[in-house]
């Protein structure tokens, strides 16, 4: 698993609870190391034990840290980064649920050991979406759903998101636009320049 991943993770951990359980997580997930070099590439046994460690630590299914993992990926003042390149997927939510097929790829080019997710959308008919998202780590659509729900938020549109389990081709998450105009949503501006 790309260290980018891993550090991902450790990042939500402290920016949310604490540096404190950070190291108790890595403690108990025995990494011998107390963080994760974004740029190296690490067994995909050691992410797992995080997220156990993890789950146990704070009392919370897997499900439910992978979410939030998501959310904080796309709402965080650290990640503001990450949010802008997703608001690059398009104007209206609808264009960045389109532009997910592409992420991977995309991410690539800047970072060709990085591992993403494949993403594959299906329009379904009018405001009705599903996801498909592979990869090697269980509970990457999780992941999505977090990330999914405050990218909606960042546009200012009401959806409902439903994890539907494991299919062949990967998690599947049904995707529903209720109301496109919700909210006014947060600001963006593609001019805009990052401190």
């Amino acid at each position: 698993m790309h260290g980018l991943v891993n550090r991902a993770i450790e990042c939500f951990l402290r920016d949310t609870y604490s540096p404190a359980l950070w190291a108790d997580v890595a403690r108990d997930a025995r990494l011998g190391f107390d963080t994760f070099e974004p740029m190296l590439i690490y067994e995909l046994s050691e992410t797992e034990a995080v997220i156990a460690a993890a789950a146990h630590r704070l009392s919370r299914s897997r499900e439910a840290l992978l979410e939030d993992v998501g959310t904080y990926l796309v709402s965080h003042p650290t990640t503001a980064r990450l949010r802008r390149l997703l608001r690059f997927g398009g104007v209206t939510f609808t264009d960045f649920l389109h532009s997910l097929d592409d992420l991977p790829d995309r991410a690539r080019l800047a970072l060709p050991d990085l591992d993403l997710p494949d993403l594959q959308i299906t329009d379904l008919g009018p405001n009705r979406f599903r996801l498909i998202c592979a990869s090697p780590l269980e509970g990457m659509g999780h992941v999505m759903l977090g990330l999914l729900r405050a990218m909606a938020d960042d546009y200012g549109v009401l959806v409902m998101l439903v994890h539907r389990g494991q299919t062949p081709e990967g998690e599947a998450v049904s995707i529903a636009l209720l109301d496109p105009a919700f909210s006014v949503g947060r600001p963006f501006d593609l001019a805009e320049r990052l401190g």
